[in-house]
């Protein structure tokens, strides 16, 4: 078995690495690449391989950096089979269907706006191009084993992530001789809420492990949490809004979550609370028809009144007209919008219009990849550009750390813990500095030899 790392090779997006085994071809993941401006115009780049020589796809979540590039690889000429969870299997559409919109737009939007002879600006996929993937997906249930290739079965186990995301075990046998590899894909902390932790493995000849929080741990949660609740009040005071970046699928649910849990403690019902996504209607039928997933607690809090989605104040806005007329509101109006590292979607439009007043209340709950707009303001940027116009920013920027729905490097370094004998080890998605503090303790603590992934690098087991 041998495995060549093509994507989150140094970075913490673009994920994709491809298996050769048993005389087969299986690309695990096909993500975009997010952040600066020249990462992300590599993404129309030729794939390093052939599409159409790969003979099965594996897909860990339905994260646009570990899915963003699918509908590309069959434009390209991929027809095999795509092996998912049932509930990654539902979220794909609704995710890709609102990137390649996005990608519409935004070519529209620099097309109005070309010198005479400039060639127009293509979308990266169409809407189109995502209808093609769809006949492709081949939906698996939890801990199910399958055979996907000859020679090559496939399991997916729980990683505690989001809805549906999966640590993927993949056995080859060849001659008479099996090996594993197990790839984490993004493994969730333990005690995440609606989630289950992530699944214990045991075995393996390679392992390939996230590093996204390999260089720190979290802070407690219920600190977090706690915190969370004083930004509102501090905001409520201040009579400002609040806006917090996040992703439609993972943070924008445990978001709701909390605040069903904290409904009478932080006062919710004098806001209004508005989920700006034109995805989030979807998002919530695919959660409402995972119920079995969720951990028993979050069961319980689906039950209970108010229940997560169903907020009596909480308005899912689905046209550009009601995502415009929020900014009507003065104050008391708190906003959940994508995406979560402020890189696209409406987010913007909130950001570019409430930035300058200082009574806003900005609060990140989420990574921010280098090269984002989320990243600038993190790091306490005077001025940001929007939409090619500069904006002071005034507004308070809240980091909210404790909410990641990464494992920490606590996290990371107990969930390898687990293999018997220490196997190898090739670190993934994470910048180098992550990277190189958890393929240290790793290698101090349990003796691993640890690798970490460079683009275009093979190891062979």
């Amino acid at each position: 078995m041998q495995v060549e790392f093509h994507g989150a090779a140094g970075e913490v997006t673009g994920s994709m690495h491809l298996v050769l085994a048993a005389g087969r071809r299986v690309l695990l993941d096909c993500g975009m690449l997010q952040g600066r401006r020249e990462l992300e115009a590599q993404n129309a780049a030729p794939f390093p391989f052939e599409p159409a020589s790969l003979d099965a796809l594996v897909l860990s979540h339905a994260h646009i950096d570990h899915i963003g590039r699918v509908p590309l690889l069959v434009a390209r000429g991929f027809r095999g089979p795509i092996w998912l969870q049932q509930a990654t299997a539902e979220l794909l559409p609704v995710m890709l269907e609102d990137a390649a919109s996005l990608a519409e737009s935004d070519a529209a939007r620099a097309n109005r706006h070309l010198d005479p002879g400039q060639p127009p600006q293509q979308p990266l996929f169409t809407r189109q191009d995502v209808a093609s993937v769809l006949p492709l997906l081949r939906p698996l249930d939890y801990d199910a084993r399958a055979t996907i290739l000859p020679g090559i079965e496939l399991t997916l186990r729980d990683a505690g992530h989001i809805l549906g995301s999966s640590i993927v075990e993949l056995w080859a046998t060849e001659e008479g001789a099996s090996r594993k590899l197990v790839f984490s894909g993004d493994l969730g902390p333990r005690g995440t809420p609606i989630l289950r932790d992530p699944a214990v493995i045991e075995e393996a000849d390679l392992v390939v492990m996230e590093s996204t929080y390999g260089d720190r741990n979290h802070r407690d949660r219920q600190a977090t949490v706690d915190e969370l609740g004083e930004v509102f009040e501090h905001a409520w005071r201040e009579r400002g809004n609040v806006l917090i970046p996040a992703f439609a699928v993972g943070r924008s649910q445990e978001l709701l979550y909390w605040f069903a849990r904290h409904w009478d403690a932080w006062n919710l019902a004098r806001w209004r609370i508005f989920l700006d996504s034109p995805m989030a209607g979807r998002v919530v039928q695919v959660y409402d028809h995972h119920h079995a997933l969720f951990d028993e607690q979050a069961q319980a809090v689906w039950r209970q009144r108010p229940s997560p989605f169903r907020l009596p104040n909480l308005h899912i806005t689905a046209s550009t007209e009601e995502s415009m007329a929020i900014n009507s509101i003065r104050s008391g109006a708190i906003v959940i919008a994508g995406s979560g590292m402020a890189n696209g979607g409406r987010i913007l439009h909130h950001l570019r219009h409430r930035l300058g007043r200082r009574e806003t209340h900005v609060v990140f709950v989420g990574y921010q990849a280098e090269g984002t707009l989320g990243r600038r303001l993190v790091e306490r940027a005077p001025w940001v550009r929007i939409h090619g116009q500069d904006h002071r920013v005034n507004a308070q920027i809240h980091t909210v750390g404790g909410l990641s729905a990464h494992a920490d490097q606590q996290g990371l370094i107990e969930w390898y813990g687990h293999f018997r004998g220490a196997p190898p080890l090739v670190l993934v998605h994470g910048e180098d500095r992550a990277r190189e503090a958890l393929a240290g303790e790793i290698g101090a603590r349990l003796g691993a030899q640890v690798s970490l992934a460079r683009p275009g690098m093979r190891r062979t087991v």
